[in-house]
């Protein structure tokens, strides 16, 4: 049906799509914050769980429908394009923190945790390419694992927030996870109304994903643009902004873990999405299908994901432009793998 519209409809339902997701995971990340106050999880494990994985469910509705359409490289590349975008993202908010380096400010020993959960997740596709081409029931052995190792990790990140073996060295410029005050109108709903206002979002974030991926599709077919690049720059930057959106507007609320936790937990839950489309893929195993082109942004994505880390252990203070050392090098990789990706198509 999208691709039988004019391009100009094309493109416009593909920019409202995204508008929509903007402005949901504004309110998103408001009702998060609560949340984490009122159950006692903490901005971490919220931002990394529930907030991560919502504001994710765009990019998983592109990914599934792109590989039920069979179109494996937007469906592989959407998943970790997505993933590299969205560390891309930190840096702004580094920018926007002036206080300090963001992440010598937002110390928080589970960030860490999802951090090394997520390089080893972005190992496994690589480890199932260079393996023999073997499917069960056309679902590739790898995807069985992801989610295994994702859900395991999720409880290793429970235990190490609730029985840390070590903890960051206190600074002035150290920001602590301690519940807000709410307001009057917000202290009037229960939690579980809070809850299903959530819900609600993540539903109209979920429509608006099969839109984008429809859209996204017809731009390739029409346009004859290549579909890693559609997926990693143009679909999957359009369904990480609400991560943009969530981590600019817990800045400026003053939770910080929950601004990286909600980076680190997305992109943890973004692997995901490759469980996801391989299972919907029914050609054969989808990380066979993939392209160099697609793999080049797993690289990509484990190279940025390796830097934060990094930061997050070293907590340098200050840096050029009043950023640490960690987003400079998250802009340089990712700015460098657009150019990269753009010269070879």
């Amino acid at each position: 049906m999208m691709a039988e519209l004019p391009i100009a409809i094309v493109l416009l339902v593909f920019a409202c799509a995204g508008g929509v997701i903007c402005v949901s995971g504004v309110f998103m990340t408001g009702l998060a914050d609560k949340l984490a106050d009122r159950t006692g999880l903490g901005e971490a494990i919220v931002g990394g769980v529930i907030l991560g994985a919502a504001t994710s469910l765009s990019g998983t509705v592109v990914s599934v429908t792109a590989a039920l359409d069979g179109r494996a490289s937007l469906a592989f590349s959407n998943s970790v394009g997505g993933i590299a975008a969205q560390t891309a993202f930190l840096a702004f908010a580094d920018l926007m923190f002036r206080r300090a380096n963001l992440e010598h400010a937002a110390a928080e020993v589970t960030n860490i945790v999802q951090g090394i959960l997520l390089v080893l997740l972005l190992l496994i596709p690589m480890a199932a390419l260079v393996t023999p081409e073997f499917t069960i029931l056309a679902i590739h052995p790898a995807s069985f694992l992801i989610p295994v190792i994702y859900i395991a990790g999720l409880f290793v990140c429970r235990s190490v927030q609730e029985e840390p073996m070590w903890r960051p060295v206190k600074t002035k410029e150290t920001r602590e996870d301690t519940p807000d005050d709410e307001d009057e109108k917000t202290a009037s709903k229960t939690t579980l109304r809070l809850g299903l206002e959530f819900g609600g979002l993540m539903a109209v974030m979920g429509l608006s994903g099969w839109l984008i991926a429809q859209s996204g599709s017809a731009l390739t077919d029409r346009l004859g643009i290549s579909a890693s690049l559609v997926g990693a720059l143009l679909t999957a930057t359009v369904t990480s902004l609400p991560e943009l959106v969530t981590t600019l507007a817990a800045v400026r609320r003053g939770a910080l873990q929950l601004a990286v936790g909600g980076i680190i937990g997305g992109n943890t839950f973004d692997t995901l999405f490759l469980t996801a489309a391989d299972v919907s893929y029914r050609d054969g195993s989808l990380y066979h299908a993939a392209t160099n082109q697609d793999y080049f942004w797993v690289v990509t994505a484990a190279l940025m994901t390796t830097c934060l880390l990094a930061g997050l252990v070293v907590r340098e203070r200050s840096g050029p432009a009043g950023i640490g050392f960690d987003s400079l090098s998250l802009l340089g990789i990712y700015l460098g793998a657009i150019a990269l990706q753009v010269l070879a198509f």
